[in-house]
């Protein structure tokens, strides 16, 4: 293309209000509405959960049309990663099987992790009540809840994972 196409172009491109709308505005403040949308940290304590609710029963469903695709009917893997199993496999002489059960220290990590990737086809297109639900199947495949427990915001912190003791904070100049 010339140098001539090329200023047209981007000229035209510059001038569109359709599609200026969608770049990124680099270089541009973000406004605090803005920056909410993109904001889902979750902390192992349960800072910044959103209202809603689901348990594993629920979240059987969810989990059959949106998940087991991926991570097998049951969460055993296959094609993607495995969910559920490898309780003991840490600390044992065999192999280490790394799941949600196994390896992750808090249940507020697994909200925030589907809130935010799953599915992988539609991360971020799951309601607060589906990640809920999703996440309390996965914790009761895991025989760390039962299927009937409610999960929300202040029952999903106090979850003990089975491997939480495995793990230790680290805070800015703590390891001074």
């Amino acid at each position: 293309m010339s140098t001539s196409k090329t200023v047209a172009l981007v000229a035209l491109i510059a001038a569109s209000p359709s599609l200026a709308a969608e770049t990124p505005r680099l270089g541009q403040a973000i406004s605090p509405k803005d920056f909410a949308a993109w904001d889902l940290s979750i902390g192992p304590d349960g800072a910044g959960l959103p209202p809603g609710k689901g348990t594993a029963r629920r979240g059987e469903a969810i989990y059959a049309k949106k998940c087991a695709l991926c991570h097998g009917d049951k969460g055993q893997g296959q094609p993607n990663d495995r969910l559920v199993g490898g309780h003991g496999s840490l600390t044992g002489a065999g192999p280490t099987v790394k799941t949600v059960g196994s390896v992750w220290p808090h249940a507020t990590t697994l909200f925030d992790y589907v809130r935010r990737a799953m599915p992988l086809a539609e991360p971020q297109s799951m309601t607060a009540d589906e990640v809920y639900a999703v996440s309390a199947y996965v914790l009761a495949l895991n025989d760390i809840i039962g299927f009937d427990v409610v999960m929300d915001a202040k029952s999903l912190p106090k979850v003990k994972m089975p491997n939480r003791d495995s793990f230790f904070a680290v805070y800015p100049n703590s390891l001074d």
